[in-house]
């Protein structure tokens, strides 16, 4: 059988004259593979030797892999869809607690007109836990007997009055917590109330500004009140 071709055409110099103008085209990525694919297969066909087409199975395969690019790429840009409205609504619910009241890790707790509240968050339940509170100049000011506290946060209030009774002047006092169960410790950490002043939304995700308590992440508030 005799094979059938245009003598007038180059079939090498029209396939690289197709790749070039689908290269010089100004889309994203995936968008000009597929175009150099199917101009490159449209060529192919075009001048294929009759006597001998293309394997088809060969032609399937590359047209799987064509659609699996363009499938993941679909997929990214759905998930950054999806990243980004989660992100929105995440700043809708933080933007709630500018104002409120929330507990956050820190040893601070601030007198005011003789009454304070702080809190503690316990690792497990203790059948035994006591805060100390100490002024600016480390000295203790007064011992606090919890006694047996449950697993989780817990709070504390502070009559303003040292362990003499006396009452101590309003202001800023650090604490400890101390805690145990049958003997052994467990693991106790100070939790400071402050105001949530505002929020602020960056590159590393939502941050709440609690006033002179610094900057805290979602993750960072044990209770809101």
């Amino acid at each position: 059988m005799t094979t059938v071709t245009n003598p007038s055409s180059n079939p090498a110099a029209e396939i690289y004259s197709a790749l070039n103008v689908a290269r010089d085209n100004k889309k994203t990525a995936t968008e000009d593979i597929q175009n150099r694919f199917l101009t490159l297969l449209t060529a192919q066909l075009k001048n294929q030797d009759p006597t001998a087409p293309m394997d088809s199975a060969q032609m399937t395969s590359q047209l799987a892999q064509i659609s699996t690019v363009d499938g993941i790429e679909r997929l990214n840009a759905t998930l950054q869809k999806m990243l980004g409205n989660t992100a929105d609504a995440q700043t809708m619910q933080a933007a709630a607690l500018v104002g409120r009241g929330v507990l956050v890790p820190g040893s601070t707790l601030q007198l005011v007109e003789g009454a304070a509240v702080g809190a503690l968050e316990l690792s497990g339940p203790a059948d035994q836990a006591t805060v100390t509170i100490k002024d600016a100049n480390g000295l203790v000011q007064r011992t606090i007997n919890l006694g047996a506290l449950p697993a989780g946060v817990n709070g504390f209030a502070w009559d303003g009055k040292n362990d003499a009774g006396a009452p101590v002047a309003d202001g800023s006092f650090t604490v400890s917590i101390a805690a145990e169960q049958a003997g052994k410790k467990v693991t106790a950490n100070a939790l400071a109330l402050g105001t949530v002043s505002s929020i602020t939304r960056g590159a590393q995700g939502m941050t709440v500004n609690v006033g002179s308590l610094g900057a805290f992440g979602l993750a960072d508030i044990k209770e809101i009140l």
